[in-house]
């Protein structure tokens, strides 16, 4: 699609029994929370046998995006790319590509996935991993063809593979099918679109005997710099420049997962190929060097590089006063659970409080004036301030449950700083803002100091995104102006934390121009 175009988008409702829905993500959707598409949020899941028309306009934004389903676990495999051209006639400000692809990171479970999800709610822990990761759908050579683990009724710790554009690459055995591979041609350019899809990873991405110069993230251009690696959270995207100017061969891309917090992750690697023109499919492809699984050095040097472009054609309109001051903690905790054959369940929450699905779109019980659905008195910070980075938490781990949203005046401008805890583990956080791009405005290691760490901010050109991720046993302060009218929700873009109640949304109130307010809702808005 090109920037500045009405889009229709149908969508039928053919995934068996399940109900879902289709999620813009990224795309701001001004006074359209209908075409939004995140279930219980802004409307009601699209019945099976049903559809729903998305109709939405495309303005302001050019870049990488993505779509996926937004229910229960379904965009394990429910997502593909979103591609806004630059109006025509408009040029990228940096080299321009003779070629683009896109590489879509995902993940890959041997068994139904939602089975497994309700495996790890019946026991109260955490779902199994994914089996593998995937590049445009193929794991690699790595991923063995058919794993058995589960026939002994136990769940299994992690996915069987990772993914790019679906395939888990040449290190899964008998994948002679499932490896992902591009063709280049000496000497030229490539733009390289690259989404994370997966579920709970934030991966690295390198490819073997070529440097990449990041230019976009988010769908916002950046200032251009070269690195070996790139980092990328669960929601997020990035575009790349790649010379291919080296010597004609067979080089293996890869991602492989980042943590560097005390947890079990689905450590398998998923590779692709980048194959210059005339090279035989016989040539031995060349291994490229990722960064350790656990390399917080260059995951925060990587972060720090990146600065909006900044430029007369592309501002960094950043909020330099602030309207509402936020302060959310993100963390764990372990609830009591009845039915759960340990007796408990593991939950998260933002402020200490779980939030809990409605049984109708927030958005219509706002449109309609529906009572009884939410209340807009979510705390601005935490009930309880604590030591957040300090020893682990381990007692007194019980959280609050409700349907608790904020309510943000129309066009105010909101400061809102994210701090990791340590209830149970610190851990890093994708958190992700429908309806908004914001800016990164600070970010650091441990408490949040509301006296020294302002003064550091920047103000001048910060990262613009939609998603941030939150390091582990740190903060990020991020800035945004309300000026998009409706519900907006914000989540977690770690499934299995979304699913534990990591999530909240805030009511944009109308404002007063012309305008200024909540679209009509569409005939078709499926109904609960």
């Amino acid at each position: 699609m090109s920037a500045g175009c009405a889009m229709t988008s149908p969508l039928s409702q053919l995934m068996g029994c399940f109900q879902g829905l289709q999620f813009m993500h990224g795309l701001k959707q001004y006074r359209n929370g209908w075409a939004d598409g995140p279930a219980y949020i802004t409307q009601c899941p699209i019945k099976t046998g049903n559809s729903f028309v998305y109709d939405f306009n495309v303005t302001g934004q050019r870049g990488t995006l993505w779509w996926h389903a937004h229910i229960f676990w379904l965009r394990a495999t429910v997502y593909g790319a979103i591609v806004i051209m630059p109006k025509q006639g408009t040029l990228f400000p940096f080299p321009q590509p003779e070629g683009e692809v896109n590489v879509l990171l995902g993940e890959w479970w041997n068994n139904d996935v939602e089975e497994i999800v309700e495996q790890g709610n019946k026991l109260g822990l955490p779902p199994n991993m994914s089996d593998a990761h995937t590049i445009n759908g193929k794991p690699g050579p790595l991923f063995p063809c058919s794993d058995k683990r589960n026939k002994l009724g136990l769940p299994p710790n992690m996915s069987d593979a990772h993914t790019i554009n679906g395939k888990p690459g040449p290190l899964f055995p008998c994948s002679d099918k499932h490896t992902f591979a591009m063709e280049v041609e000496q000497g030229k350019a490539y733009l390289l679109r690259i989404i994370n899809a997966a579920l709970n990873d934030e991966l690295f991405f390198a490819i073997a005997g070529h440097n990449m110069t990041v230019v976009e993230v988010d769908a916002v251009y950046t200032k251009p710099f070269t690195t070996q690696a790139i980092l990328i959270a669960p929601g997020q995207t990035t575009n790349v420049l790649v010379q291919a100017t080296q010597v004609p061969s067979r080089y293996f891309m890869a991602a492989r997962p980042f943590m560097d917090a005390p947890l079990s992750i689905d450590n398998k690697t998923a590779m692709a190929i980048l194959q210059y023109k005339g090279i035989p499919d016989t040539v031995l492809p060349i291994l490229p060097q990722l960064p350790a699984p656990n390399d917080t050095t260059f995951a925060l040097s990587y972060n720090a590089k990146l600065r909006s472009l900044n430029s007369p054609q592309f501002p960094a309109n950043v909020p330099l006063k602030v309207d509402r001051h936020l302060f959310y903690t993100i963390g764990l905790g372990i609830n009591q659970c009845p039915t759960c054959t340990n007796g408990t369940h593991l939950t998260a929450s933002l402020n200490n409080i779980t939030f809990v699905m409605p049984q109708i779109g927030l958005l219509q019980a706002h449109y309609f004036n529906i009572k009884g659905v939410f209340k807009t008195d979510f705390p601005d910070r935490p009930p309880t301030p604590f030591n957040y980075t300090g020893a682990p938490l381990t007692a007194n781990l019980g959280t609050t449950l409700g349907t608790r949203i904020s309510k943000i005046a129309f066009n105010s401008t909101v400061e809102l700083v994210l701090q990791d805890t340590n209830l149970l583990t610190v851990e890093s956080h994708p958190i992700h803002l429908h309806g908004y791009n914001f800016f990164i405005v600070g970010t650091g290691v441990g408490n949040f100091d509301p006296s020294k760490d302002p003064a550091k901010f920047n103000l001048v050109d910060p990262p613009e995104r939609n998603t941030v991720d939150v390091p582990t046993g740190g903060w990020t302060a991020i800035r945004f102006r309300a000026d998009n009218p409706g519900v907006w929700f914000m989540h977690c873009h770690l499934e299995i934390h979304t699913s534990w109640g990591l999530k909240t949304a805030f009511v944009v109130e109308n404002g007063k121009g012309v305008d200024q307010s909540v679209l009509p809702p569409p005939k078709d808005l499926p109904l609960c």
